[in-house]
């Protein structure tokens, strides 16, 4: 007796998802996306505004994207995702479908839901494309894990409370308390 075989989706199964379903592909496996939460909308908006304010007033060539916002990570388009914040300084990456290749760095903000994904799965894909710099911001404990993917230094882990450096920028640090104060 042979078991079921598992279905492999690809880029045209997410394509095809009914309008407001979101989901993520990894390695033929597509990943159901539940709608934020309030908290997470608040955090994202903020960490964009502040970012690309940053990028701005400096004169930057990087752009900063917010979800939903596609990325493929490989050049076949078996992994998609849609990070919460994604920072690209190739602009040749960018097209009207989204960004071909990895960001530069990518900010998720975890929910209960999200953890196995954004600290296991989504971790080992982000440095192995090629992200420079990875964040996982979750609300609940209200902390933020540096990945520094380029230097492959050790990760780092702040509070909400801490002024947190930000590898790919050496003259930007973010407090998430004072964002959101």
């Amino acid at each position: 007796m042979t078991l079921p075989q598992e279905k492999i989706y690809t880029i045209e199964d997410i394509y095809a998802l009914p309008d407001g379903e979101r989901a993520e592909l990894i390695d033929g496996r597509m990943y159901m996306m539940a709608p934020p939460s309030t908290i997470h909308q608040k955090i994202s908006w903020k960490l964009h505004q502040e970012i690309g304010n940053h990028i701005t007033s400096m004169g930057g060539k990087c752009d900063v994207y917010a979800a939903p916002f596609a990325v493929f990570l490989d050049k076949d388009g078996s992994d998609y995702v849609e990070p919460d914040i994604s920072v690209i300084c190739d602009k040749q990456k960018i097209d009207d479908k989204g960004c071909k290749g990895p960001p530069d760095w990518i900010i998720e903000i975890v929910s209960p839901s999200s953890q196995q994904m954004d600290y296991g799965i989504k971790l080992f894909k982000y440095r192995t494309a090629g992200v420079r710099e990875y964040w996982i911001v979750n609300p609940l404990k209200q902390t933020i894990t540096v990945y520094d993917l380029e230097k492959e230094q050790e990760t780092k882990q702040y509070s909400f409370d801490d002024t947190v450096p930000v590898c790919i920028y050496e003259d930007l640090a973010i407090n998430i308390s004072d964002l959101l104060s």
